[in-house]
């Protein structure tokens, strides 16, 4: 059960897990919250080391992606692959259709484009509704956050309570190099989505992503027609 504890037993999880590695780190969550750890995939490098961890390691941790609707055909193609490879079914959760019906009827498919305040609406209905639902129940959140990602995601810790979803955050890779995700992701062959050798860094929906050039920010590829402050979706809003 969620309750106010979790929030201050977080710290004494993060002493507990220090130095710690990533799948044992998940059987020690999963001992003091048995059934109630769950991960969030959206099939990036990041998230498919994660995903190889649990599912090699046997770990009862459930596994669910967000079909916004608007992913790329090789998001999905990666999806299948990691299907197949593991034997599993990695649950979706898609956006609530009176909502999505009544934004699009109203603004537009495409209206996001025109205002950041139509961006986040539209990433709330796809992304931030779903994933309520989808965390649901459970007391620890998994997620494939990175430092090296934006300056916001810096002031992340490995694990943290989440006021928004009122749920504990476990960021297992949070201080991994993106040479050190490469490397696992070819030593253990796991499958990848092949748009991260086209340029694409950050992938997330089709028409809000786009490959960077070289020097470019991480996060570049993302909502590239708005200001460089507004790169998140609201997903992992720092506390």
């Amino acid at each position: 059960m969620i309750t106010e504890t979790s929030k201050i037993h977080a710290p004494q999880l993060l002493h507990q897990i220090s130095g710690v590695k990533v799948d044992d780190a998940l059987r020690l969550l999963l001992n003091e919250f048995p059934g109630q750890v769950t991960f969030s995939s959206s099939f990036s490098v990041e998230d498919q080391v994660i995903t190889h961890i649990i599912l090699s390691s046997n770990l009862p941790v459930s596994i669910f992606t967000l079909d916004t609707g608007r992913l790329f055909a090789e998001t999905y193609s990666t999806w299948n692959t990691t299907n197949e490879k593991y034997g599993v079914k990695i649950k979706a959760f898609y956006p609530d259709r009176n909502l999505l019906e009544t934004f699009i009827d109203e603004k537009g498919p495409n209206a996001f484009y025109e205002s950041v305040a139509n961006r986040k609406e539209c990433c709330f209905i796809r992304k931030v509704e779903p994933l309520k639902r989808a965390l649901s129940g459970n007391a620890v959140w998994v997620t494939g956050l990175r430092a090296e990602h934006s300056p916001e995601r810096k002031n992340h810790e490995i694990i943290e309570w989440d006021e928004t979803n009122k749920i504990i955050k476990y960021n297992p890779i949070l201080n991994w190099t993106s040479e050190e995700v490469k490397r696992f992701i070819h030593e253990h062959d796991v499958p990848y989505n092949i748009l991260h050798d086209r340029g694409f860094v950050s992938i997330g929906c089709a028409p809000c992503t786009r490959a960077i050039k070289a020097g470019e920010d991480f996060r570049a590829g993302r909502w590239w027609w708005e200001d460089a402050s507004k790169k998140e979706c609201g997903l992992h809003a720092a506390n």
